[in-house]
């Protein structure tokens, strides 16, 4: 982008660009899927003229179709945008037809065994990620995860993290972080200082990091430093609270934290972004306009996602000509967002969406990952059902929210072949499923996300769970997702079923379906031809 003129900008138009905003991906205000915090397009357009707002974080919609729309989000904005997404799984991960990676912790369970190869790994991701987000519009990657997940009960960041360890998430954050680093995008490792520790999600309630300095100074800061020191372009904080620096305030809202540490001691001079501002963590501290307030006198330079930006501009605007913030402080922060999108490329146009999703370098390198960092044991290939009919019960915890779960999706169509009929049950639907005496399967699908609340297995699930362990017709098991979720599973499979066939993957998109399956059933041909010749030849 050139560079930008805010010589004649009004104060509040300074402080507007301080703001990004949530919207929809898609293009109608009928597909808006969350009315609570993305505004319908009039309202949008008339924020985006007005107020000179900084950028939109987008959620929804396929990849092309968002091509449309950030091109639309943009002719809107008098001031070029910043047009983010938390795609720290791919584009694909939040918007349908582009790369869907394995989540970040498949890397690191690579690395555990081969380094090298993790970091080759890294580095691709992060380069095809900055080369798809490029190519729909976006130009703020909002990853990677520097956040250490050495707490197996951690609700939202779980298989979101690269591993357990501040040495391995430290090297794979610095690789993703080269790998953007080719292309005119921005990046942003989160969430500062470090939200790996917590049992509780942010999302719904402030988590507390109870350690001393010395152990955030030589585990949860580390990774930061590498990325930091990688020239990372922005740090996104957490909603959190460490009593070690400030006991009074989260860190998004703490001067301590975020100036005196993020700045001064690791002398960070990007930008500084806070979590979104309408999660459970921080709405629950103070008022939508004092929460705003705070984190610019902390030391924030951009607001994501407050929950009204004209509210919130009259608040800063407020704060300012009473003299309890400076106009200087409003400069400080607009210089360095002004700073930041002059890095960015112009906007591409729509028509011009030359990425083919389908047979670029994305598809080919998640299938290398899913395959490196695939688990399996037990008696495979797993035996031939005959002429016996057989069940394949695909259990996740909420129908609503499989988005990896379509008709055609490998879970379903390929056990077909193997003679088996779909069921796909919640864990209270199989509560009350007759088992019976047909041979089965059983694929879990379950990992930390945000608004989960839990990490792992509640002891009724347990219970159900092991029902189907000790049940003699049970065949195989695919567990999808959380790795905590399978040590359970290794445990009970050890003294109850040893030699029953088992598959893990970190994965839950439909390429790691394909692969965790075609291991269970010893299916060698793992292209994408094969797979469709296997789905919609039965």
């Amino acid at each position: 982008m050139a560079a930008i003129n805010p010589g004649n900008w009004t104060l509040r138009e300074k402080i507007g660009q301080l703001i990004v905003v949530r919207a929809s991906g898609f293009l109608f205000d009928h597909q808006i899927r969350y009315p609570a915090w993305e505004a319908p397009n009039q309202t949008l357009q008339n924020w985006l003229a007005n107020l000179n707002l900084g950028g939109v974080i987008l959620l929804g919609g396929s990849g092309a179709e968002l091509a449309l729309r950030t091109a639309q989000l943009q002719s809107w904005a008098p001031t070029p945008l910043l047009l983010a997404a938390d795609i720290e799984e791919g584009v694909g991960q939040r918007f349908s037809g582009a790369t869907w990676f394995p989540p970040p912790m498949a890397l690191g369970s690579i690395a555990e065994q081969d380094l090298d190869l993790a970091q080759q790994y890294a580095k691709q991701m992060g380069e095809v990620i900055a080369q798809e987000a490029l190519a729909v519009g976006l130009n703020w990657i909002l990853a990677p995860i520097a956040d250490v997940n050495n707490n197996p009960n951690n609700p939202v960041i779980n298989v979101r993290a690269f591993g357990e360890t501040p040495e391995i998430v430290g090297t794979l954050v610095r690789e993703f972080i080269t790998g953007t680093q080719q292309f005119p995008v921005l990046n942003s490792a989160k969430h500062f200082p470090g939200h790996g520790d917590t049992s509780t999600d942010s999302h719904l309630h402030l988590p507390v990091i109870p350690h001393p300095i010395d152990r955030l100074e030589t585990l949860e800061l580390l990774p930061f430093q590498q990325a930091i020191a990688q020239g990372v372009d922005s740090v996104m904080t957490a909603h959190i609270l460490v009593p070690a620096w400030d006991d009074s305030n989260p860190a998004t809202l703490s001067p301590a934290i975020l100036t005196g540490q993020l700045r001064q001691k690791l002398g960070f001079d990007g930008i500084i972004v806070t979590d979104a501002l309408i999660m459970g963590g921080i709405t629950d501290i103070a008022s939508p306009r004092e929460v705003a307030v705070r984190a610019l006198e902390a030391g924030v330079d951009i607001l994501l996602m407050p929950p009204d930006p004209v509210t919130v501009i009259a608040a800063i605007a407020e704060a300012v000509e009473s003299g309890r913030l400076t106009e200087e402080r409003i400069e400080q922060s607009l210089q360095r967002v002004l700073t930041a999108k002059e890095k960015l490329a112009p906007a591409p146009d729509p028509n011009n969406f030359t990425i083919n999703l389908q047979t670029g370098p994305g598809r080919k390198l998640v299938d290398q990952i899913l395959t490196a960092a695939l688990q399996s044991e037990g008696d495979l290939p797993i035996a031939n059902l005959g002429d016996q009919p057989g069940k394949n019960l695909v259990i996740v915890d909420d129908l609503l929210t499989a988005d990896f779960l379509d008709r055609a999706c490998p879970a379903l169509t390929l056990p077909v072949k193997g003679g088996y009929t779909v069921k796909i049950l919640t864990p209270e639907l199989l509560e009350h499923y007759p088992l019976g005496q047909n041979p089965f399967l059983l694929q879990v699908f379950i990992r930390g996300n945000p608004f989960r609340g839990t990490a792992g297995l509640t002891s009724a699930t347990q219970a159900l769970y092991r029902q189907c362990l000790t049940h003699p017709s049970l065949q195989g098991l695919i567990v999808y997702g959380s790795p905590y979720v399978l040590d359970w599973f290794q445990t009970q499979m050890a003294e109850l079923c040893p030699h029953l066939p088992w598959a893990f993957s970190h994965g839950q998109m439909p390429q790691a379906q394909a692969i965790a399956i075609g291991r269970l059933f010893g299916w060698q041909d793992l292209s994408d031809q094969s797979i469709k010749d296997r789905t919609f030849t039965t």
